[in-house]
């Protein structure tokens, strides 16, 4: 959601600040600003996109040693000017992400002080708090300390004074933050990906976390108040990484990359002879010794992950396997069971709602967990036992695409290393899963082949209003994630359906003016499925169908058919996903939206 970038250096930091801010476009937002100090405070904000903003600071000749940058995704109050960040009070300004639960009682509390209020936003009191402790205590990084033991909720902030050219000041408790290590400089952000133009070294701060910053030096402080030395890391993010080069969009770009993406998740087993529970961490055998089932926590395309793993699971590894929206499962009374493995799907490990699930469940007694994550130095990792990275790269694009395939490849290594620890693998279905995931890469790249006829499909449906999708079995999360990415970035009303729940609903709305979508593999359900493709066509449905060659599905008046060019077995679901990625991207290319940045939606839901 929103992003922060700060510096402080010997140079002008209004460039690192607007260039940190564009490479956090991906992440969503609706206005965006900019504080510097030089002479005073200056700040410039806009509702429009980064490169406004950095028009503005032109046309002003903004310039400072020492500031810092913000984009917003509104919570409290409006897109406007006004509740842009940075906000100000005398001097003191501050970014924020997350959100203040008792702003409310805050600014009761301020205004009977004497502060105003100019702004709808609960970060507004952040700005006020601190400047009350500055007037009482003469230290920035002591009142910001003093201001964080007041506010409830969640932040991530940085701060700079007017009155102190030379200081930054950023803090953490339940949003993302990062430091980035110059020399004679340093930066603050949260994501790395808006710092790697000026670094590469980083020191990811922990929850409670408190750091002042100066040109010559960083000094943290943990939630009790003790100094402390978090470790330096060096991002393998590149600036190469974050750019379009000859591509469209990062969507575009991203669906492409996932050949590669998916190779790189599957790397330490494709020169192996079996899959070991080390994949996952060094006490993964004890923990998968102990296990009798699992829960996989998750949220939006991670979910439909989890909800695909939990077919592999159940069928190929003999283990029962719950899958919850993280969102619901944290609010409900759930039956402990401390022998369950709680499995963990984000592409940023930073997800609020995901996080606060897990906290959720140990506090319930479970004792074993797992995060399978995109970014290693996340919140969602440090936080679990066990661990796989998936290698995916950075993901720009706010519709999830190479996050999504690289999780189904890190979901069938667990699948197999769980089957194999209960004695449900043998030797040579290891051996033939094994070889399927080396040639998995090479069947992704072929079928991003059937994208021209894929893009005649989307000619006709960007003139559509609804379209449904259908799938069986474990293809029925596919034909959910295939609506969800319609909607994501063309704003077509789509909805996935089990086909055989046809009749008990769907099939009401079924006429010439709503296209069916329908995922048809060649497995134990096709012919199932063949039959409810019929009672389709005997509404006047239009069918468009995603078929295996050896599925017997022929093109006729009314029913178009693209002939998928491998078939998968076990691994099917992540070859069909890639046509409805590609079916969703040029939709909304013929309709105009914005690809990469779908309106009201953003890329890391760091907020409940």
């Amino acid at each position: 959601m929103c992003g922060i970038v700060g510096a402080v250096a010997g140079r002008d930091v209004v460039p690192i600040l607007i260039e940190g801010l564009k490479r956090l476009e991906y992440r969503g937002y609706d206005s965006a600003g900019v504080a510097v100090i030089r002479g005073g405070l200056h700040r410039i904000r806009s509702t429009g996109r980064v490169v406004e903003l950095e028009r503005l600071a032109q046309a002003g000749n903004v310039s400072g040693e020492l500031g810092i940058a913000h984009t917003r995704w509104a919570t409290h109050g409006a897109p406007s000017e006004k509740n842009a960040h940075p906000h100000v009070s005398d001097g003191v300004s501050v970014v924020h992400n997350g959100i203040i639960e008792n702003h409310e009682q805050m600014r009761d509390h301020l205004r009977s002080l004497g502060y105003q209020f100019v702004s709808d936003t609960d970060t507004e009191v952040i700005a006020h708090l601190v400047h009350l402790h500055l007037v009482r205590c003469g230290d920035l990084f002591e009142a910001v300390r003093l201001s964080l033991r007041e506010l409830v909720g969640a932040y991530a902030i940085a701060v700079i004074n007017a009155a102190d050219p030379a200081r930054l000041v950023v803090a953490r408790m339940g949003a993302p933050l990062l430091l980035g290590l110059g020399t004679g400089e340093n930066f603050a952000a949260s994501d790395a990906s808006a710092l790697v133009q000026v670094t590469q070294r980083v020191v990811y701060l922990d929850e409670g976390d408190c750091a002042e910053l100066t040109r010559e030096r960083v000094r943290i402080i943990d939630a009790d108040g003790q100094p402390v030395v978090r470790k330096e890391q060096i991002t393998e993010l590149t600036a190469a990484a974050v750019e379009l080069g000859p591509y469209r969009h990062y969507m575009q770009k991203e669906i492409f990359e996932q050949p590669m993406a998916v190779a790189n998740t599957l790397e330490l087993v494709t020169r192996a002879r079996a899959v070991v529970p080390q994949l996952f961490g060094t006490d993964a055998d004890k923990i998968f010794n102990k296990i009798n089932g699992l829960t996989i926590l998750a949220c939006g395309t991670s979910y439909h992950a989890g909800m695909v793993a939990r077919y592999w699971i159940e069928a190929v590894a003999g283990l029962p396997c719950n899958v919850e929206i993280a969102s619901e499962y944290r609010y409900r009374e759930t039956v402990n069971n401390p022998d369950t493995l709680v499995v963990t799907i984000s592409q940023s490990g930073e997800t609020a709602d995901t996080l606060a699930a897990l906290q959720y469940a140990k506090l319930r007694g479970h004792r074993h967990s797992l995060a399978i994550c995109n970014v290693p130095e996340s919140a969602l990792v440090r936080a679990s036992d066990l661990r796989f990275l998936t290698r995916a790269g950075p993901e720009i694009g706010v519709a999830s695409t190479k996050a999504f395939t690289t999780q189904l490849a890190a979901l069938v290594l667990l699948t197999m290393a769980l089957a194999k620890q209960r004695g449900r693998l043998t030797a040579e279905r290891e051996t033939e899963l094994l070889h399927a995931l080396r040639h998995l890469p090479a069947a992704l790249t072929h079928v991003l082949e059937v994208e021209p006829a894929i893009a005649e499909w989307a000619a006709v449906f960007a003139r559509k209003e609804h379209i449904l999708f259908l799938g069986r079995g474990i293809h029925y999360p596919i034909a959910m994630e295939g609506a969800l990415k319609l909607k994501e970035i063309s704003y077509i009303h789509a909805e996935a359906y089990a086909a055989g729940e046809l009749k008990h609903g769907p099939l009401a709305l079924v006429d010439r003016n709503m296209p069916v979508v329908a995922v048809a593999p060649k497995d134990a359900l096709l012919e199932k499925l063949k039959s409810n493709l019929q009672e389709v066509r005997a509404r006047g449905g239009e069918l468009y169908v995603l078929a295996d060659q050896d599925a017997r599905i022929a093109p006729s008046e009314g029913v178009h058919v693209i002939q998928m060019p491998d078939h998968a077995d076990l691994l099917s679901p992540i070859l069909h996903t890639v046509p409805l990625q590609l079916l969703a991207y040029h939709t909304a290319l013929h309709r105009g939206t914005d690809v990469d940045k779908p309106r009201n939606l953003a890329k890391s839901v760091t907020v409940e």
